[in-house]
């Protein structure tokens, strides 16, 4: 399905930067839409639902001006990503200010509610939904979202462990709407491959952590230049529930590696934990994907889109040549 027109017509890149806990906030994220991406950070990134409020008068703000100096060079729209889950006291209260300030895309995890869908709807916005299975996108699908995002293998943060490729042709069985994939892309040839697939946008994380934007620490940032595609282990020691973090960060933090390391011998818990919990996890135990063996470097993102972009176009030359 075409990407709709209210975010194409604005895309320099077909490309999304995903909301990450603890890293993502108003200035990488007016970064990336001003380099013509999708920028995004979650809204539990701010500790209160008035801090978030802040955030989303920053942005739209910051926008707005943007809008009337460049008239000729559009940004492309924020997201907001919403854990809509019963361990999120704060969900509801978080979407009235979506609402209320209009936000062009909410991203949401851990449960499609019909509710967001009908109070976005309501001004004219677009619903994402994360999944990592077929079942998931179909509860996403009846729940009447605009886009999925197909959160394959090698994905930072929650990340299913389903291939891409089978992935995304389980999606497309279920659902015609817009299809967003994310795991492991590092390169703008990646976005080419995703599109091939079938899959409408890419969504990358990782890759944006080493931008001049970022929250994340210097240390976090040279830990990923130094990793490689093995030192990402899929745990749930972490959160209760399944995520991929670095091996190096995971070891400073003392976890159990030998039990780590074997698929059904770890269970530290069998839901997400409160979300003070799950920040002061998050905050010494550093998330990655397995793109972390194409990232050798920190820039600022509007270098990064700039390169991306270059890569892409490339790639389709070549495809055009051959």
């Amino acid at each position: 399905m075409p990407v709709p027109t209210s975010l194409s017509d604005s895309l320099a890149l077909p490309l999304i930067a995903a909301p990450m806990f603890l890293i993502s906030g108003p200035e990488l994220a007016l970064a990336c839409c001003k380099a013509g991406i999708v920028g995004s950070f979650p809204a539990l990134n701010q500790r209160t639902s008035e801090g978030f409020e802040d955030w989303l008068k920053q942005m739209n703000s910051d926008l707005a001006s943007h809008a009337d100096s460049r008239p000729e060079q559009p940004a492309a729209p924020y997201a907001v990503n919403l854990i809509v889950h019963k361990t999120n006291p704060r969900w509801e209260a978080d979407l009235e200010l979506c609402v209320k300030y209009r936000v062009p895309i909410v991203i949401t995890s851990l449960g499609a509610a019909t509710k967001v869908v009908e109070a976005v709807h309501s001004y004219g916005g677009l619903v994402f939904h994360d999944v990592t299975n077929q079942k998931h996108a179909r509860k996403a699908t009846e729940a009447g979202v605009d886009g999925i995002i197909a959160v394959a293998a090698g994905a930072g943060g929650h990340a299913g462990t389903v291939n891409p490729l089978v992935l995304v042709h389980e999606i497309r069985e279920v659902f015609d709407g817009t299809l967003i994939l994310a795991g492991a892309l590092s390169h703008g040839q990646d976005l080419l491959a995703a599109q091939a697939m079938g899959a409408d946008l890419g969504y990358m994380g990782t890759r944006f952590i080493n931008t001049s934007e970022s929250q994340a620490e210097a240390a976090y940032q040279e830990m990923i230049i130094e990793a490689v595609s093995g030192d990402i282990i899929h745990t749930p020691a972490v959160s209760g529930i399944p995520a991929s973090f670095m091996r190096q960060s995971l070891e400073a933090g003392g976890f159990p590696m030998d039990e780590l390391h074997k698929p059904g011998t770890v269970n530290y818990g069998e839901k997400l934990k409160p979300v003070n919990d799950e920040a002061k996890a998050w905050k010494t135990v550093w998330s990655a994907g397995q793109g972390v063996s194409a990232i050798r470097d920190v820039v600022p993102t509007a270098e990064l889109v700039s390169r991306l972009r270059r890569e892409y176009e490339a790639a389709k030359a070549r495809l055009c040549k051959g």
